[in-house]
């Protein structure tokens, strides 16, 4: 790794918009409702062993450690890291700091950030690339549907035995092209099908999440916990009868509760006062729509830093199951794949501690001509199997719509 102490660090002030990242360039991206960040370049990786959830409090002795000089304090101003973490807790994982990146604020802030070595020339900008896109895209699945089926199946009878309360199960989908499939391309079509997600764009791994895991903004902290899905038809009036009997759906809400009371439980030890919304509300999302709940607090002093928040998070019930490590077990056993940064935590942090991180699902793992996605399910005791693999379905649609487009 480079020696952070040998780099120089400025940001300044922005009279202009910063838009899009151009297409044809290897962007890093996060935006939210928010906080829009991208990024271009790298000016270090943070590595972090495994299990990284352990290593979480490096990234922060990094970034303190470049000398900064700033025009603009805000969260997300100076050194930036953006990671996309693998969904394994014990695996080890890096982060990177791109060497240019430009940032804006709901309120109003406009700022660029340049890091480079000390003495060397700042870093421009990339311009926008000619990308030739694929004519050719072939979509399968890893494994068979039945096979696939037979697993939620083997999972319902675990939970009815008592091992587990809930275990989410996802199926893999490969897609090859006959072009490379260009990142900063298909974040632009994430942004404009998903206005309200959080997109986001980190070594090749790009989705449109609708989950918030957490933020910290100075002492404030945030997560949105979903659970509990229903397809969406494109009727308003059958979407919204659908979405009425999500709320009444008890499979659905018990599902939702249990994520809920983990994601409360998990911050409260961190915060002086933490609420959550005491009814869910329906949050669609692309081909579906989810249960969603507001926890929200103010953290005690002094503030957690994200990552610490991120480390005790992940994975929540929506993502994993719960008892915890008794889910993981079964995923480990039923879902014969390895889920790489898919449901893993995707976002930034700067030196101050602040930072964004959304739930790594609606995503797709870009290798220049072949990707791979995912897409989840909670099972729970009265699930069934051809429903949940039209679960599936229906939300890898998030991510195949914007992909195929010949």
């Amino acid at each position: 790794m480079t020696d952070p102490s040998s780099l120089r660090c400025t940001t300044s002030a922005a009279d202009l918009d910063p838009g899009e990242p151009p297409a044809g360039v290897d962007v890093t991206a996060f935006r939210s409702p928010r906080r829009e960040l991208w990024g271009a370049g790298e000016a270090l990786r943070i590595e972090l062993p495994a299990p990284w959830t352990d290593h979480v409090g490096m990234v922060a002795d990094v970034l303190g450690s470049i000398p900064t000089e700033d025009e603009v304090r805000t969260p997300g101003s100076g050194p930036v890291a953006f990671g996309a973490l693998p969904f394994d807790r014990r695996a080890a994982a890096t982060l990177v700091v791109p060497s240019r990146i430009v940032g804006r604020s709901a309120e109003g802030a406009r700022w660029h950030t340049t890091i480079s070595a000390e003495h060397a020339p700042s870093p421009a900008l990339p311009d926008a690339h000619v990308v030739d896109a694929p004519t050719q895209v072939a979509v399968r699945s890893i494994r068979a549907p039945r096979d696939w089926c037979a697993a939620v199946a083997e999972a319902t009878a675990r939970i009815h035995a008592g091992d587990v309360t809930k275990v989410v199960l996802a199926r893999e989908l490969e897609v090859t092209t006959d072009h490379p499939l260009d990142p900063a391309t298909l974040l632009a079509r994430l942004r404009r099908a998903y206005p309200a997600a959080l997109c986001f764009a980190v070594d090749g791994f790009v989705g449109a999440s609708p989950e918030l895991l957490v933020s910290r903004v100075g002492d404030i902290v945030r997560a949105q916990p979903m659970a509990g899905t229903t397809p969406r038809t494109g009727e308003p009036e059958a979407d919204q009868r659908r979405a009425a009997e999500l709320l009444a759906s008890h499979k659905n809400r018990t599902e939702h509760q249990i994520t809920i009371d983990m994601v409360h439980d998990s911050l409260l030890p961190w915060c002086s006062f933490l609420d959550a919304e005491p009814e869910p509300s329906v949050v669609p999302a692309g081909p579906v729509q989810h249960l969603a709940s507001i926890v929200e607090g103010r953290l005690s002093r002094p503030a957690a830093p994200v990552l610490d928040l991120v480390a005790a998070l992940h994975p929540t019930p929506a993502v994993g199951g719960w008892p915890r490590d008794a889910a993981l077990a079964v995923i480990d056993e039923l879902e014969q794949a390895d889920r790489g940064r898919y449901a893993g935590p995707v976002g930034w942090t700067d030196a101050e501690g602040n930072g964004a991180w959304a739930v790594g699902i609606r995503s797709v793992q870009i290798d220049r001509t072949s990707a791979r996605l995912f897409a989840g399910v909670g099972v729970v005791a009265d699930s069934d199997p051809e429903a949940e693999l039209e679960e599936t379905r229906a939300k890898a649609q998030a991510l195949l719509g914007p992909i195929v487009r010949l």
